[in-house]
């Protein structure tokens, strides 16, 4: 062999044996090490804490685990330098830098209670849920935290559904949300205004919200000055699901129901590195069927008209309607979280949102005359209504330090349009006609926000932030009249209700708040001021009521103070007061909206004025293994009260909302929850309540005469709901829900007691990847509320049932590729797998 080819030779062997050398180092120095500890605070072991171990040079090397029951853990680590952090339920972030260099056990962790009253803990690993505790109602300091995925009976319904269950809410049953008996109830979505609620669509907006998309309600009884001031009722923050776990996971959920009832939705996930990305939505369709009737009894015998020149009088007269609607809904969000560094996030979505609506209306008339007469018409209305919406939202939040200081930036677009056509046919008092009626609704609408919060040493915190709200309102309605010896349709006759509305409202609010505790004792206070800057115009074709250039301006401050004394960790006192505004809705203030009944109008009136509320609240909280305890005793006061009044006018009743007087609410609401066994769960309230109401109102019927009509009243009410959760085995539970709503009279309304009970059982299967769900609303078909209206020479009775019992059954799946962490060995409850992580981050 010649010399230069052994010189080569041996240079690629040299070379060869250098990278396995060199290879083996590398490797040697990766070699994981297995390492143990424990987390604890000061009383001993705290279970289930979520730990990081950051690897300071290589982000590779980062790993997770979750501690069990003890508050031990294990895991594999390459030597090197980390920084650890620590998250646990009712305790402060930890964060501390380590050094890992060999194998052992390393000093344990102690970490600090937060003082707050938290009482939900849930983490899902690989398919099984490990439940510290199962109470699904958190009580902090200013709000109550309702988990959603501890009602079976909400399974693949919508966020009416959700509601029916939420602590110090009620819905009624044709949609309307109160809280604690007012229902002046402001709707956020992950702490804002969304597209996902539409523009003025009362209870069609809740059936928008898919409930197997809601994580979480946060019942802001009493907001603090960081909050919107407006709804005097409170607020309700609807907080949508979101991911935090890495890789590729998420859910789905289809529901088949009677009446026909389909939805499919999915929440999907994707995070590697310093990238979030997200695609959240589904849709539904939906038949729906109402019953409505209204009894009119007479004292005063109204002309009912002069048939062949003979006057007739009327008795009595009775309508009832049974409507027919079929929708199809759906809602996409789509957008990405990008971590710039370990101190600053930025944040961008776009939303969508389609409901689409055909109903069906007939109503059938029967007069009652004074001479034995009895008078027959009828009414059909048919109609489609198209609500489309979309959002764009951007926001960058930044820590300055590790100690907790930060600032929020948040802007949101938002576009909405409403569409509705109805075409009417009557043959009704020697009347024959048809209508065809449109309503076109836009909204445009933009939120910028800045939140900044500043630590001041261990145990203070300063918020200021500021806020702009603009928005602008366009409503045009239209009505085209033929009658009976017409040949084309016409405005003659219907001048008042071809209308057009714009409305344009501004407010730029600032507050500041400071919190801070001294030993047992914690306190909160804060400050907010509004600026509203309201401009109306209003035309229609008849050239009366019409309204140029009106301007509504105002500028409140809204102080709030929260105090709060910890007896222990699980145990406080609380003090709250704070004052509101009730501005009044766009839709509230435009003379002609509606004209689908003839016999039955609603008028708005441009001079209502906001109204003010000061409101008390004194509550305890007591949370142990078995049971909790938060009863509340609350005051609030609201003056220039906006009242629906009711005049009878030409044989038409015409509703219109009234500045009228005060309001007062006193009562008690008592939220508890216990656990008699390890397979019962009870979860209940109880709103044992006073009202006292004051306002006169008078009006001018078709003769001229002035007609007065008392609102003054008071007394008593009650709600009541409960429910039982039943452990059958570790994969099946059963629920079943009762709610009740008792009788109130408020001077000239005399409102019924209302009650329905629901049920919900769910299987879960292939190892908690999938879970069945079965639910039936309403199962005994009761849900309806009865009003008795009394006035000048009149009593009505009014019965709406807004949707029949139903029935439905959902399966879940559950993408579980995300990143592993270690399964504990001690309480595991693959029962509870109705996961708060397959969700969606926020809009």
């Amino acid at each position: 062999m010649k010399r230069t080819e052994i010189v080569s030779v041996f240079q690629k062997r040299a070379f060869g044996l250098a990278l396995t050398i060199g290879a083996a180092s590398f490797v040697m120095a990766q070699q994981k090490v297995n390492i143990s500890g424990n987390v604890k605070d000061l009383n001993g072991a705290i279970g289930y804490s979520s730990i990081t171990f950051k690897n300071t040079q290589n982000a590779q090397l980062s790993d997770a685990v979750l501690a069990d029951a003890d508050g031990n853990y294990k895991l594999s680590l390459a030597p090197g330098n980390y920084e650890v952090s620590i998250e646990a339920v009712d305790y402060k972030k930890f964060t501390k830098t380590v050094v890992i260099s060999k194998a052992g056990a390393i000093a344990p962790f102690v970490i600090v209670s937060s003082g707050k009253a938290n009482l939900t803990n849930t983490t899902e690993i690989q398919g099984v849920v490990i439940t510290a505790t199962t109470k699904p109602l958190k009580v902090e300091i200013d709000k109550k935290t309702y988990d959603v995925k501890s009602d079976l009976t909400a399974v693949g319904g919508n966020l009416q559904d959700v509601l029916q269950n939420v602590p110090s809410v009620s819905v009624d049953p044709d949609g309307t949300v109160s809280m604690r008996g007012s229902s002046n109830v402001k709707f956020l979505v992950n702490g804002k205004p969304s597209a996902l609620l539409g523009i003025d669509d009362g209870a069609n907006a809740l059936q928008a919200i898919p409930a197997d998309q809601i994580d979480r309600i946060e019942v802001i009884t009493n907001p603090s000055s960081k909050y919107d001031a407006s709804g005097t009722a409170g607020i309700l923050n609807i907080i949508l699901k979101k991911n935090t776990k890495m890789g590729f996971n998420g859910s789905t959920v289809g529901t088949l129901g009677y009446l026909p009832k389909t939805s499919l939705n999915a929440n999907l996930n994707w995070r590697k590195g310093n990238w979030t990305w997200f695609v959240n939505g589904g849709g539904g369709y939906n038949e729906s069927k109402s019953k409505n009737w209204t009894d009119a009894n007479y004292t005063t015998f109204p002309l009912y008209d002069n048939l062949n020149a003979v006057d007739r009088y009327q008795e009595r007269g009775y309508q009832i309607s049974r409507y027919k609607n079929t929708t199809k809904n759906y809602n996409g969000t789509a957008g990405l979280v990008y971590n710039i560094n370990e101190k600053t996030s930025a944040n961008a979505s776009i939303t969508i949102r389609s409901f689409n609506m055909e109903n069906k209306a007939p109503v059938a008339y029967t007069d009652y005359l004074t001479n034995g007469d009895v008078v027959t018409g009828f009414r059909n209305s048919t109609g489609t209504n198209s609500n489309n919406g979309a959002q764009a939202d951007l926001g960058l939040d930044h820590k300055f330090d590790d100690k907790g200081q930060n600032i929020s930036l948040s802007l949101s677009l938002q576009k909405n349009n409403s569409d509705g056509d109805n075409n009417v046919d009557q043959n009704y008092r020697s009347k024959i006609l048809q209508d065809a009626i449109n309503q076109k609704t836009s909204n445009k609408s933009l939120v910028g926000k800045a939140d900044y919060e500043l630590p001041i040493g261990e145990s203070s915190t300063f918020n200021a932030g500021y806020k702009i709200d603009v928005n602008h309102n366009d409503y045009n309605f239209g009505v085209l009249r033929k009658n009976n010896n017409d040949l084309i349709f016409s405005t003659i006759g219907v001048e008042d209700y071809n209308n057009m509305t714009n409305y344009r409202e501004n407010i730029n609010a600032v507050y500041a708040q400071f919190k801070s505790k001294i030993g047992s004792f914690g306190y909160q206070v804060g400050v907010r001021d509004e600026l509203s800057d309201i401009t109306l115009d209003y035309q229609n074709l008849s050239g009366k009521d019409n309204i140029n250039n009106r301007k509504k301006n105002y500028n409140n401050l809204f102080p709030s103070v929260f105090l709060i004394y910890n007896l222990s960790k699980d145990n406080q006192f609380l003090l709250n007061y704070s004052r509101r505004i009730d501005r009044p809705r766009s839709f509230f203030l435009v003379p002609f909206m509606s004209f689908n009944d003839s016999q039955n109008i609603f008028k708005g009136n441009p001079n209502l004025n906001p109204a003010y509320i000061d409101s008390f609240e004194l509550g305890y909280n007591i949370s142990k293994k078995k049971f909790s305890l938060n009863p509340t005793l609350y005051f609030r006061k609201e003056n220039d009260d906006v009242k629906m009044t009711l005049a009878y006018i030409n044989g038409t009743f015409i509703t219109q909302p009234q500045n009228l007087g005060y309001d007062e609410r006193f009562g008690l609401d008592l939220n508890y929850s216990y656990d008699p066994f390890a397979w019962w769960k009870i979860m209940g309230e109880v709103d044992v309540y006073g009202y006292k109401t004051s306002g006169n109102y008078t009006y001018s019927d078709s003769t001229g005469n002035l007609v007065p009509i008392s609102y003054d009243g008071s007394g008593t009410s009650t709600r009541l709901r409960m429910s039982n959760t039943f452990k059958i085995d570790k994969t099946l539970n059963l629920q079943l829900q009762g709610n009740y709503r008792g009788a109130q009279v408020e001077g000239a309304n005399d409102q019924r007691a209302t009650y329905f009970i629901n049920m919900g059982a769910s299987k879960t299967i292939w190892k908690g990847d999938g879970t069945i769900t079965f639910n039936i609303q309403d199962i005994f078909n009761t849900r309806a509320r009865r009003v008795i209206q009394s006035g000048d020479g009149f009593a009505r009775e009014s019965y709406m049932q807004w949707q029949p019992r139903q029935a439905s059954v959902s399966f879940t799946y559950r993408f579980k590729q995300g990143e592993k962490v270690e399964q504990p060995k001690k309480k595991k409850d693959i029962n509870a797998n109705e996961s708060g992580d397959d969700q969606q981050a926020p809009m």
